[in-house]
């Protein structure tokens, strides 16, 4: 690792400072795989030097994660500690922020069955609702970023010698954060410039409708009055400015609940859960999913619709060119946090009421009647490709051209 010492410096800086943004005085939850115990220490130094008040690591390990799914009842998956979801919950109350290193490794789960897998993840998201509405409103400020593991690395890198894949990864996280570049902050600042002239660019449009074509694909979305899209990072409710993907290429939006209509085919694989999914193929019909297929993996993405009713409609619709540079590196990395930036993408589940006009002072009941999704889940899958072509409807009815073959026009 000392070839990278400079850089994971570097890389560090770039998260406290662009991603998750720490202020003078504020406390960060960081939770954290304990492979990557170097750069956590690394991100514990940067935010205490930035002025953070405290810095509470929560070590995360899979092998334990698995450990609970092979020996516990399930009584035990459907149990999630109310005071756990308590602390994150005050913590967001009191303006703290929120930073993790998410890397689940794809093979986690392999043998598991998806039915005690739901359990626990639908267990988990009920006891922290409120907390996952403080960041889907952006109350609170939150970051997900990547850092390598020897299982992700081994399944990214299975084509190179095993002594490599480690380096080849930090390699690609590099590459995809901008990390290589003399002044990565200064980088970072210009790129989500230009992602917001995108977002500005289609919110001046107005498209009240989608066309997607492709192998696979047809699908229409209709778009909900008011509906706003953002790309890069947003404020939270103090007006401090975070990117909550590092990396990040899309800008995105929402769907019109009830809006959507044909078939969508998936083109890249799903890590659901530790669980891969593999040739997913959705057909809605006034929003809902009415039929599925998936070439490996169905049983999951079954139990993943069972979640509640909002499972069943798309909450987020996310527009990224097949020539993004995360694209370009011509690799899937089972990681949807990064794959979901090399491809156009939907979500299934929950929409972000920051997505619409006056979103993050509605009611559940309110979102619901101005056409937002609301669910205990939300699942992004990769839709794009260099055959995508993607039409928008104006207001009076004219068809545009959005997309052609993967990218912009």
């Amino acid at each position: 690792m000392e070839q990278f010492d400079h850089l994971l410096e570097k890389y560090a800086e770039l998260v406290i400072k662009v991603g998750i943004n720490i202020q003078p005085g504020q406390s960060l939850m960081l939770t954290a795989p304990l492979e990557t115990a170097e750069l956590t220490r690394l991100l514990v130094a940067k935010a205490y030097e930035a002025g953070a008040k405290y810095v509470h690591v929560d070590w995360d390990d899979e092998q334990i994660t698995r450990i609970r799914y092979e020996k516990a009842s399930d009584e035990s998956l459907a149990y999630y500690p109310k005071w756990l979801a308590d602390m994150s919950e005050q913590l967001g109350e009191e303006g703290g922020a929120f930073l993790r290193i998410k890397v689940p490794d794809p093979e986690l789960l392999r043998g598991i069955p998806s039915e005690k897998v739901s359990k626990a993840v639908k267990a988990a998201a009920k006891a922290r609702e409120k907390h996952s509405a403080q960041s889907r409103n952006n109350k609170i400020s939150w970051s997900l970023i990547k850092a390598p593991t020897k299982a992700w690395a081994d399944k990214v890198f299975a084509d190179l010698p095993a002594e490599q894949r480690i380096g080849a990864m930090w390699e690609a996280i590099f590459q995809m954060n901008r990390v290589f570049s003399n002044d990565p902050v200064a980088a970072w600042k210009e790129h989500i410039a230009t992602l917001k002239e995108k977002q500005d660019y289609m919110n001046a449009k107005r498209y009240k409708s989608f066309h997607y074509r492709a192998p696979g694909t047809d699908l229409h979305l209709e778009m909900p009055e008011g509906y706003l899209w953002l790309g890069g990072g947003d404020y939270n409710q103090s007006g401090v400015y975070f990117v909550a993907n590092m990396p990040t290429e899309e800008i995105y939006t929402m769907p019109l609940r009830t809006g959507v209509n044909g078939t969508v085919t998936s083109t890249m694989p799903l890590n659901l859960n530790g669980q891969l999914v593999e040739g997913l193929q959705l057909t809605f019909k006034d929003g809902k999913v009415v039929s599925y297929e998936a070439k490996s993996g169905r049983e999951h993405l079954t139990t993943l619709l069972a979640t509640d009713e909002g499972a069943s409609y798309l909450g987020e619709v996310a527009l990224v060119p097949h020539s993004s540079p995360i694209s370009q590196l011509n690799r899937i990395f089972y990681n949807t946090g990064i794959d979901e930036n090399a491809s156009c993408h939907l979500a299934l589940g929950s929409a972000y009421p920051v997505n619409i006009e006056g979103g993050t002072k509605l009611s559940k009941e309110e979102l619901l009647a101005r056409g937002v999704n609301v669910s205990l889940t939300h699942v992004d899958f990769m839709v794009g490709s260099a055959e995508l072509d993607i039409d928008g409807e104006l207001p009076d009815g004219t068809i545009e051209p959005v997309f052609r073959k993967g990218n912009w026009v």
